[in-house]
């Protein structure tokens, strides 16, 4: 695999990106959105209402069990407690908007250049399957992880204003850099290599942009289910998720070059 050109085609793909930054909006609201609202929860709703958020005995509950679990949580105050609870929670949204705004890029990247006919050229160059398929995941994954990257700093910065310095030194941790260094781009790479797989059968680029429900689902069912008590997922089970996760993207990387039929659409063209 020769990494040269791999890089030189995901420059290629970025210059075609910033020609059309509109295509970096939904990501950029849905940043904006997860940045938002997990202020409105936990800071603005107790100080409108004039209660603490210990004060609802379902989280408490779940505050419980999580203090149980975790010892950091356990030194800290209750609702200091609560506050890191749930800040830490609503990290999963950071893992969920960078692969929406992504996937989109990603299947225009193949569907796109085979309506446009700007596939081919590609195909006939030395670049082996693989390295295509490499180059176009990753040239879709760094814009998002950028937009991403800013917005964890806004979200970290405005709980370092916002809450006591406790909570933040609480926020940073080995649990908060699993999922924000580790599980969420690698479920961005499985997500956007599944998408190149589906998209180089297809010519729909929201039949591509589908299967990334795949991964989302799943990101949004260990937030619900978190939050609402029914389990809580220790460091230790978020390690062998994330080693499952890195695993995924590796067998998504051979079963999205086995699917690429590369001389069938060549000579579909000729």
């Amino acid at each position: 695999m020769n990494v040269d050109r791999i890089s030189t085609l995901m420059g290629k793909e970025l210059r075609e990106f910033r020609a059309s930054p509109a295509v970096l909006v939904p990501v950029l609201l849905l940043i904006v959105v997860c940045t938002v609202l997990p202020f409105l929860i936990v800071v603005v709703v107790p100080w409108a209402t004039g209660q603490t958020l210990m004060s609802d005995r379902a989280l408490q509950q779940v505050v419980a069990l999580a203090r149980q679990r975790t010892p950091d949580l356990a030194a800290l105050a209750p609702d200091e407690a609560a506050e890191v609870f749930l800040f830490q929670q609503f990290l999963l949204l950071y893992l969920i908007a960078p692969i929406v705004g992504a996937v989109s890029l990603a299947a225009y990247t193949v569907v796109g250049e085979k309506q446009g006919r700007t596939l081919e050229p590609l195909l006939t160059t030395p670049m082996s399957t693989a390295e295509i398929l490499i180059a176009k995941v990753l040239a879709s994954f760094v814009p998002s992880l950028l937009i991403e990257a800013v917005g964890l700093c806004l979200y970290f910065a405005s709980i370092a204003v916002l809450t006591s310095p406790d909570v933040l030194w609480s926020l940073l941790s080995l649990r908060s850099l699993l999922l924000v260094g580790v599980l969420g781009p690698f479920a961005s790479l499985a997500a956007l290599q599944a998408t190149i797989a589906v998209s180089s059968r297809v010519n729909d680029p929201r039949s591509a942009q589908q299967v990334a429900v795949l991964v989302i689902l799943p990101l949004v069912g260990m937030l619900a289910g978190q939050i609402a008590g029914a389990f809580f997922i220790t460091t230790a089970v978020l390690m062998l998720i994330c080693l499952g996760m890195i695993a995924a993207w590796l067998v998504l990387i051979l079963l999205s070059v086995a699917l690429f039929e590369r001389e069938t659409i060549l000579t579909r063209w000729t």
